[in-house]
């Protein structure tokens, strides 16, 4: 469904040095689309084609350019300054805690949460709470950690970047710390939720470096943000 396009001011700013937007690749960007309409940025027209080689994209904004990444990727980029702004998942935001970034908007978007999840024959009884090691299969090494030393557990982490649901089976590990959505994939490979360790939804990211010295730039963008958040709950 097309969204229409409010007429927008330009944001001020230096045309030869635009500020740059982080995008996440995959489904967020698929629920971000509408957001972006409604907050006035319509990035070239190949920024939406799969095909699309190019990662970094012009948009109907001289002042603001939108750059395609890896969604891990999206806080390193806001956080040393190559991005001034970003959307990520705020389990992103838990995992590297940056000092350098600030998450004023939650976009309430890419719902799901972080969760440990174990075999289904293993589950309940005591289960892993009766554990002083472990071995935990996961992107998220430091929120895994966290997590199970906060039950005086000693997580060893099985760091693996996807295909989290095999490791159990494999004997890589006891359990595992991944993102879920529906558990549809948990329960295809005989695993169960045993513990909800987050909610998650995406948040608009901003580097605090450039806030403080581009205020104005970025100001209008999150006034822009908030616009469009405030027409999705009217």
């Amino acid at each position: 469904m097309d969204l229409p396009i409010s007429p927008l001011t330009p944001v001020a700013g230096n045309a030869a040095q635009p500020l740059v937007l982080a995008l996440p690749k995959g489904r967020i960007l698929k629920e971000v689309r509408p957001l972006l309409v409604r907050a006035g940025i319509v990035p070239a027209e190949d920024f939406h084609h799969e095909s699309s080689r190019r990662l970094r994209f012009e948009t109907n904004d001289p002042a603001l350019d939108v750059v395609r990444v890896r969604s891990f990727d999206v806080a390193t980029f806001v956080a040393f300054g190559a991005a001034q702004i970003g959307i990520c998942g705020a389990d992103v935001l838990m995992e590297h805690d940056y000092p350098e970034i600030y998450a004023p908007l939650d976009l309430g978007i890419g719902r799901c949460r972080v969760s440990v999840a174990e075999p289904e024959e293993m589950a309940g009884a005591g289960g892993l709470t009766r554990e002083s090691r472990l071995a935990v299969a996961t992107k998220y090494p430091n929120i895994a950690r966290r997590h199970f030393a906060a039950h005086g557990i000693q997580a060893e982490v099985v760091h693996l970047n996807g295909a989290m649901e095999l490791a159990p089976s494999l004997g890589l590990s006891r359990a595992i710390v991944d993102l879920v959505q529906t558990g549809s994939t948990l329960k295809a490979n005989g695993l169960v939720e045993t513990d909800v360790i987050a909610q998650v939804t995406s948040r608009l990211i901003v580097n605090r470096t450039a806030l403080k010295t581009q205020p104005e730039a970025i100001g209008v963008w999150l006034a822009r943000f908030r616009a469009a958040l405030a027409e999705v709950a009217a």
